[in-house]
């Protein structure tokens, strides 16, 4: 049986925009007054007491200034003379926008972008001890694009071949620079690349897989410092991060053949589980290749109409474990217990008795690898219909990175 995915509608926020025009080729000229005193002796033939004072200034620019200030690029102080000590921006809500200055002491640049909507405070300091402070304003973001992650922190264990997986509300343009600021650390130096493609739902995706199946225990951090970048369809307005750990290796492998799906646990079979799937010769066959337990769902409705089958079926279904986003599902199935180990006659799912499939639900992880394999299949499902890139070669993921063939390795960092 099959149900479909509800996908919901993007958010979109508009809000008001600034331009840039002159303003950003504007400077902040900016003075700190030091008084100094020198005083001579009193009495005596020079006569009586003197005494002078001396003006400095300290001047820096600015790159981004004013109330309309137009976000997404870094924030870069200049000094006029002398050199810089230290510099701080800080925006209304407390953060900091970390940077360098520059070998010459010249310069200071933010390692981040300015991000939309905030009011930002340019404090510098010189070696003289000299200080000079500024403020600007950035203008809201006509759209800001939002993320779906998962693994997410509801889920911190997962199998073998879970990926990291973000799907974006609004289009990814520039896929490069939002690909630079994702970033993997595993605690076994995984190897594992990014991946774009189109999601089921019709949206921008990038997963982050292994170059093989993950192993058991490993500790996985992911970070996506995306606030303030333009994704080209949307800045982004704050940063994400998730952390999983890998658990059992546990496979499946369904065989169209022989009707059966066995399970492994650490590479020993466990169990062997008599099993009806997809009615052989079109829609109703199943998918085949590899896939991944997307999430555990239990007692669901599943209704034919919503997958274009018409109305064969209308009904509550218990032990379901999702496939694929377009509604295959590993499911218990009582109505067609004499076909378990006989025939494949549902109508696209993988179907067992009630007993086989409360037991098997227990012990399923989401992220646990499951193969179809045999004849009757309708093929291989598109890989963003699920997570399908297991079915992909490593060098023909790789290929699918934004960083120039670079395998994803610039957001991939392990300790």
């Amino acid at each position: 049986m099959s149900r479909t995915r509800r996908t919901a509608s993007s958010r979109r926020r508009v809000l008001g925009a600034g331009g840039r025009s002159a303003a950003l080729a504007a400077t902040a000229l900016l003075a700190a007054t030091a008084l100094t005193a020198c005083s001579g002796g009193s009495g005596g033939q020079d006569g009586g007491k003197a005494e002078m004072k001396k003006k400095t200034e300290m001047s820096i620019s600015v790159n981004l200034t004013g109330n309309q200030v137009k976000a997404g690029e870094p924030v870069k102080v200049t000094l006029a003379d002398g050199k810089l000590a230290q510099v701080k921006v800080t925006d209304g809500k407390g953060g900091e926008l970390v940077g360098q200055i520059s070998q010459d002491g010249k310069s200071w640049t933010s390692e981040r972008n300015a991000s939309p909507g905030q009011d930002y405070k340019v404090e510098a300091q010189n070696t003289e001890s000299q200080s000079a402070t500024t403020q600007f304003k950035t203008t809201a973001a006509d759209k800001v694009n939002k993320v779906t992650i998962n693994p997410g922190k509801a889920t911190p264990v997962v199998g073998i071949a879970q990926p990291v997986s973000i799907v974006f509300d609004n289009p990814v343009k520039n896929k490069a620079a939002v690909e630079k600021q994702l970033k993997v650390t595993t605690s076994d130096n995984t190897e594992g690349s990014w991946g774009w493609f189109k999601d089921y739902s019709g949206n921008d995706r990038v997963d982050w897989r292994p170059k093989d199946y993950w192993k058991s225990g490993t500790d996985v951090k992911v970070e996506m410092k995306l606030n303030g970048v333009d994704s080209g369809g949307g800045y982004f307005v704050k940063d994400y991060n998730t952390e999983f750990k890998i658990g059992k290796d546990r496979r499946m492998t369904v065989d169209l053949d022989t009707k059966k799906m066995s399970v492994t646990e650490d590479g020993k079979v466990v169990k062997t589980i008599p099993v009806s799937a997809g009615t052989p010769g079109g829609q109703k066959a199943s998918w085949s290749g590899k896939m991944v337990l997307m999430s555990k769902e239990g007692t669901i409705r599943m209704n034919s109409e919503t997958v274009g089958l018409g109305n064969a079926y209308d009904k509550d279904v218990d032990s379901s474990i999702r496939l694929t986003w377009s509604g295959m599902y590993v499911h218990a199935a009582p109505w067609n217990d004499g076909n378990f180990g006989n025939a494949n006659t549902s109508s696209g799912c993988v179907g067992m008795s009630t007993a086989n499939a409360a037991a098997f639900y227990k012990d399923a992880q989401v992220g646990d690898l499951l193969e179809v394999v045999g004849d009757g299949s309708k093929g291989q499902a598109e890989t963003g219909n699920g997570y399908g890139e297991w079915n992909l070669s490593w060098a023909d993921w790789q290929k699918k990175s934004a960083l120039n063939g670079a395998g994803g390795s610039a957001g991939t960092q392990n300790g």
